[in-house]
Parts: structure tokens; C-alpha cells; sequence
């Protein structure tokens, strides 16, 4: 596997509406790196890409001769890269329940995501709508016990779960506003309002919620 074009600098390419891509982003704009965005529709792959990654899929990590093609792996890589501010806790035994969470938030949230944004057939569509919503309802006392996701600090798996949220009312699954969901709501409004995350919203994200 060669690639087309040797780069001198980070080069991330990201589709400008995927909740994978997003989390990365998000990691790179809390680090702070300089990199080159660059955002590609996943229907029209770029030579480039096609060549970077097996699968024909966003978003790919460049780095010098380094390829990334998978988001977790990304985002691990760049904190371990750019170890300031650490996005994972330094204890191994805390460190390992983060990344417990991340495989959590991959297996019951991430795949109701992509069957909502696949739109194949309305009818699944409605049925992960309903599941999203009341798993995130069910859950959501849990964010009254720490700031961020089960942790004191911002972490990996907060990169995960914001684009989740983020794109909650674009998908149609509106979260009831009661005593139950509070928690949930003032975790959201956290991590909306950080300058970071700010940083990392494409122009079609920022419409998603308009």
C-alpha cells in the first residue's frame, strides 16, 4: 500500500458530519496540534485516501509515514503523542475502565448512531431512535456523581459521547427535560461550552443544531 502524496505536516482526513471523525477532532483541538484538515465526502474518496486506508473509509490519521484509519486508535496515538493535557487517567486500573467505557459507548450507542444516519429503512431508523433515547434517559442520573463521564476530568471517552450528543436533536431523538435527565442536560451544556469542542465543529456540525 504506497502513498500518493508525501506530507511534511499532520494531515486529517474527516467527513465533515461523521460523529468517528468528530471525536478526533475534538482530541486534536484539545491538544492543541497543528495539523491540515482536510474534509472529504465519504461517497467521493479522494485517490489519496484510497490508498491510505484498506477499508475506503473516513477519517485517516497522517502522520509523516504513520496512517491511522481506525478513530479509537487515533485518538489514543495523539494522546500518547501530545501528552499535555492527558486525556486518560495515568492509573492503570483507571486508565483500563476509560477505555472499558469507550468499547461501552462503541457497542450499545455508536451502531443505533449509524443506523440513524445509514436512513436505509424507516422503520429501523425509529426503533434505534427510541432505543438511543431511552438508554440515554435511562443513564442519565449517572452524570450527577462527576463532571465528566464517571471522571472528575475531561476525557477519551467525553470525545466519544460528545459528537453522540451533539447530533441528538438532528436525529430526532429529543431527550425529555425532567428531574431524571437534568444531569444529563448540564453534562451536555459542559461540553458544548468548551472552547475545544468549539474548535472542532465543521460548519455542517454547527448547522445540526442551528
Amino acid at each position: 500500500m504506497g502513498v500518493v502524496t508525501k506530507r511534511s505536516s499532520m494531515t486529517y482526513f474527516s467527513d465533515a458530519q461523521d460523529h468517528y471523525s468528530h471525536r478526533v477532532r475534538i482530541v486534536l483541538a484539545e491538544k492543541g496540534v497543528t495539523y491540515d484538515l482536510e474534509d472529504i465526502d465519504p461517497l467521493e474518496l479522494t485517490e489519496e485516501v484510497s490508498e491510505l486506508t484498506p477499508y475506503n473509509s473516513l477519517p485517516v490519521l497522517l502522520d509523516r509515514d504513520l496512517v491511522l484509519y481506525e478513530s479509537k486508535v487515533m485518538m489514543e496515538y495523539l494522546d500518547e503523542r501530545f501528552p499535555h493535557p492527558p486525556l486518560l487517567p495515568v492509573y492503570p486500573v483507571t486508565r483500563a475502565e476509560s477505555r472499558l467505557w469507550m468499547h461501552r459507548i462503541e457497542k450499545d450507542w455508536s451502531p443505533l448512531v449509524d443506523i440513524i444516519v445509514a436512513a436505509n429503512d424507516p422503520e429501523s431508523v425509529a426503533v434505534a431512535v427510541k432505543e438511543l433515547k431511552e438508554s440515554l434517559t435511562t443513564v442519565a442520573p449517572i452524570f450527577a456523581e462527576k463532571p465528566f463521564f464517571m471522571s472528575d476530568e475531561f476525557t477519551l471517552v467525553d470525545c466519544c459521547l460528545a459528537p453522540v450528543l451533539w447530533r441528538l436533536e438532528h436525529f430526532g431523538v429529543k431527550l425529555p427535560n425532567t428531574r431524571q435527565t437534568k444531569p444529563l442536560h448540564d453534562y451536555m451544556e459542559r461540553l458544548f461550552a468548551r472552547e475545544a469542542f468549539q474548535e472542532s465543529l465543521t460548519e455542517l456540525e454547527r448547522e445540526m443544531r442551528a
